[in-house]
């Protein structure tokens, strides 16, 4: 596991579609078949995984503390219409929200979301302020404050911005 990737579960299904884009290049992932299949949605499908990826997006770009990239539909609305049911684990009572049969990847998503609601790791789920990356990443810094995916990559092309733009 990469110093910047999400936990396993929830967060890492988040942090992994939001990832299907490379906003500097325009690659899209959920262009192909392949880039599809680890959410196991189709070609017909794809419009609504990237208006959820959109929507993701802006709010990991607020958990940074950055406006969003553009408009898209609140996340909120989007999973008010996922269809979750409460499972309760007879072992030991624990209860969580999981998609209904499986479920199409807004469930997924949703309850990847209620997970790391629960967990205390939603809001270390981010988006790099770097407008030509936006990756997503999760923030492992101790006080939460992280702004880049990378200090060696967008972290140091800001500073090093910042450094020339003070001049001599």
């Amino acid at each position: 596991m990469s110093e910047r990737a999400a936990p396993p579960g929830g967060p890492a299904l988040v942090q992994d579609l939001v990832n299907t884009l490379d906003v500097e290049t325009g690659a899209d992932a959920l262009d192909t078949a392949a880039g599809r299949e680890p959410f196991g949605i189709t070609e017909g499908e794809a419009d609504s995984a990237r208006e959820l990826r959109e929507s993701l997006r802006a709010t990991l770009l607020a958990h940074a503390g950055h406006p969003p990239h553009r408009e898209v539909t609140p996340l909120g609305e989007l999973l008010a219409r996922a269809p979750l049911v409460v499972t309760v684990e007879t072992a030991d009572g624990s209860a969580a929200l999981a998609p209904v049969d499986g479920g199409p990847l807004l469930s997924r998503v949703a309850a990847a979301v209620a997970e790391a609601v629960t967990a205390g790791t939603w809001n270390r789920l981010k988006a790099c302020e770097a407008t030509t990356c936006h990756w997503a990443y999760y923030d492992r810094s101790p006080a939460g404050r992280g702004r880049w995916c990378s200090m060696q990559v967008c972290g140091a092309r800001a500073k090093m911005r910042r450094y020339r733009a003070k001049g001599p």
